[in-house]
């Protein structure tokens, strides 16, 4: 596990804002966190460089942009040689369906988030693309009904 960083209260304040709104200068950060532009640059240059500002990005509407199907799918692979977990991990890269990929404990081995247009690009993207793969033993799939909670940010508090 890797070992967290030192962060003082003002590099805790910088990454929350930028959280929030990564549309935010220097100027914007120094008057909130009363630190001179200077220096917030200085601080969020750092922040970058050490990995933990990975990157910035816009929030999209995926329901604005035709994908307003959710869905958790649980995949059990063929075998767990490192090879079959490789050619795996290779295949979800290539999808853009596939939001999110978590290696698990227990009776599955992954769980994904995918998006679709609606069920029957759901039932292809399943059918025609995860099970036909060699890796892949079995597929479980459940459809988000509502989405109570979703959030990128991390409680830096």
């Amino acid at each position: 596990m890797a070992s967290a960083v030192q962060l003082d209260g003002f590099d805790r304040k910088i990454l929350a804002l930028l959280q929030e709104d990564a549309r935010l200068t220097n100027n914007d950060l120094s008057a909130r966190i009363h630190l001179s532009p200077s220096q917030c640059s200085r601080r969020r240059q750092r922040l970058e460089e050490e990995g933990l500002i990975r990157g910035y990005r816009a929030e999209l509407d995926r329901e604005q942009l035709g994908f307003p199907l959710v869905s958790m799918v649980s995949v059990t692979l063929a075998t767990h040689s490192p090879d079959n977990a490789r050619r795996f991990a290779e295949l979800l890269a290539r999808l853009p369906e596939v939001q999110e990929a978590h290696a698990l404990t227990g009776e599955m081995d992954y769980i994904l988030k995918i998006v679709t247009p609606d069920l029957k690009s759901l039932s292809e993207f399943v059918s025609g693309t995860l099970l036909p793969h060699d890796s892949v033993q079995h597929v479980k799939t459940a459809i988000v009904l509502q989405t109570l909670k979703e959030s990128l940010s991390l409680p830096i508090g």
